[in-house]
């Protein structure tokens, strides 16, 4: 119901879907940056002596709070995109039925399918770079709760030792971000090649 309203002032799916795909590969750009500067966030902290350590876990505490913000946000917006494509894709198979010209009805179905088969990797890499941000949240999390429970030099000392960890979740993260970022660019401009047509 929602979409036919849009529909009838004048916002079609295939539009809809654009910039939804558009709004999602933004979000991801959003988390990509947001957990690297997290990340700086966090070597900066392990690397403080005494006592700028409240300070600068306040400072990661707040880059938590905005990874973690971005986070929500970006599968949100995977979420609109998934539900905006499944509303386009069975009103486009329906639609199909109402062709009276074989041939034109055969574009059409082409064209879908093109739209189809490149809309599912897109999909896939969307998801899996989703996945891909809890552990690092999960990493983040933990550093602040050691933190905050321990206060002193043995705390960052402990925590020290994670930070490698933590580089490469966030750098598995980040590559897992750019791959799904350019399968939404790939989508879209199979978008505009199907609706050019």
């Amino acid at each position: 119901m929602y979409y036919a309203g849009l529909e009838r002032i004048g916002v079609p799916k295939r539009d809809l879907l654009s910039r939804r795909v558009e709004h999602a590969r933004d979000a991801q750009q959003d988390v990509k940056k947001q957990f690297s500067s997290a990340l700086e966030r966090f070597r900066a902290t392990v690397q403080v002596e005494g006592g700028e350590l409240e300070q600068r876990y306040d400072a990661l505490r707040e880059e938590l709070d905005k990874s973690e913000s971005r986070s929500k946000k970006l599968e949100e917006r995977i979420d609109e995109v998934e539900d905006v494509a499944e509303a386009l894709f069975e009103e486009w198979e329906d639609e199909l039925e109402q062709y009276k010209r074989p041939e034109l009805r055969a574009e059409s179905e082409r064209q879908l399918r093109e739209t189809q088969r490149s809309y599912k990797p897109m999909m896939r890499a969307m998801r899996r770079a989703q996945q891909s941000v809890e552990p690092v949240l999960d990493a983040f999390r933990d550093v602040v709760l050691a933190l905050k429970h321990q206060l002193n030099a043995r705390a960052i000392e402990s925590v020290r030792g994670e930070l490698a960890g933590v580089e490469r979740e966030v750098e598995a993260l980040v590559r897992e971000m750019n791959l799904a970022i350019g399968e939404a660019s790939r989508f879209l401009g199979t978008l505009e090649r199907t609706s050019g047509s």
